[in-house]
């Protein structure tokens, strides 16, 4: 008997699934942003400091009429990294080291919840605020030519962000992003290792 429950909320649970993804109504955006990144270190050994880069890629926007309650997600590319001045240390300083800029080139698969203000009496068709957040998968392919580090694959990252959408079209966006795992670490100390940390500011026009 109770199996049977299960399976029949299993099914309704499948069946309303469905029903909204069918419903849904999917649009894409050619996206660019401004970003400033950086690197968190697990210990302060030395001086790291910001850098600035951009965002460029394809955003899709999937919405459930009726809710509010989106979907969305993209192929990015996206450039990460710092300044990390290793000539402050003799471990890398007797090797030639000094304040060197470290970049990581990555493939960014962005798959966040959103929700949209839709119901504003004919306002959302002008403007609708949005917020929105959850994981980025950073898949690397390519890096700068610093040695002193080994790279990571990819990394996982959380971001949230929130902005308006202006006369259903276009999108200006706010987002903050924590790596979640380690994105280099060093050849001669294997402990310090760092994760990435960036902010952007991102506009797309959707289709």
């Amino acid at each position: 008997m109770k199996r049977n429950i299960i399976k029949s909320l299993i099914i309704l649970v499948l069946a309303v699934a469905c029903s909204a993804v069918a419903n849904a109504q999917f649009r894409y955006a050619p996206v660019v942003a401004f970003e400033q990144t950086n690197l968190k270190f697990k210990q302060d050994l030395v001086d790291i400091s910001a850098t600035s880069s951009f965002q460029l890629g394809v955003q899709g926007e999937m919405m459930f009429p009726g809710l509010g309650f989106g979907i969305d997600l993209g192929l990015i590319y996206n450039q990460l990294g710092a300044k990390v001045n290793l000539g402050q240390r003799k471990v890398w300083s007797s090797l030639g080291y000094g304040n060197e800029r470290v970049s990581l080139h990555t493939i960014q698969l962005p798959l966040h919840l959103r929700f949209k203000w839709t119901r504003m009496n004919g306002l959302e068709d002008i403007v609708a605020p949005f917020v929105y957040g959850g994981p980025d998968f950073n898949i690397l392919v390519g890096h700068g030519k610093c040695d002193a580090f080994k790279y990571a694959g990819g990394d996982l990252s959380l971001s949230a962000g929130g902005g308006v959408e202006l006369l259903k079209r276009w999108q200006v966006s706010f987002q903050y992003s924590w790596g979640m795992t380690y994105a280099l670490k060093t050849v001669l100390l294997d402990n310090y290792s760092a994760r990435s940390r960036s902010w952007a500011i991102r506009v797309g026009y959707f289709f």
